[in-house]
């Protein structure tokens, strides 16, 4: 649901008209009717504040419904994120300074391309005849953070 349908809703379900939700926030009754229409594009964090004090709800369904991200959104992405991810790799990363992390990743980036422009045998060959493949694998095994 979008942040004007969302406000209309919450306004509609506490039985306030627009005057009132708008004199309660502190936000003009125009302003207030451009956003349940979907008119304000980036509506600032402190009228959506007031709104969602006025109609007693957590801030965040405000943010979240206005497409901002949140403590809650970021909280879920990172779970996410840290299901997928081996837990001691994600402690050394943590321990690397950043710079050292950007170069880890722009390496790992490198050896992923090399592998899938072609599929490097044991033997150094390639299946795709890329004679530079192999080099190019070799060479990044030599590179040190």
């Amino acid at each position: 649901m979008n942040l004007g349908d969302s406000i209309r809703k919450l306004r509609d379900q506490r039985e306030l008209t627009q005057g009132q939700l708008a004199q309660s926030s502190s936000v003009s009754q125009g302003y207030l009717s451009q956003l349940e229409n979907g008119e304000v594009k980036n509506p600032s964090a402190a009228v959506l504040l007031r709104v969602a004090q006025a109609v007693d709800v957590d801030p965040d369904d405000l943010f979240e419904a206005a497409g901002y991200p949140t403590v809650r959104t970021l909280r879920a992405t990172y779970e996410r994120y840290e299901s997928t991810i081996d837990d001691e790799l994600l402690t050394y990363l943590a321990s690397l300074p950043r710079d050292k992390q950007r170069r880890l990743l722009s390496l790992l980036q490198g050896i992923e391309r090399v592998l899938t422009d072609s599929d490097v045998d044991t033997d150094g060959s390639t299946e795709e005849g890329d004679p530079d493949a192999a080099a190019r694998a070799a060479s990044l095994s030599k590179v040190s953070l």
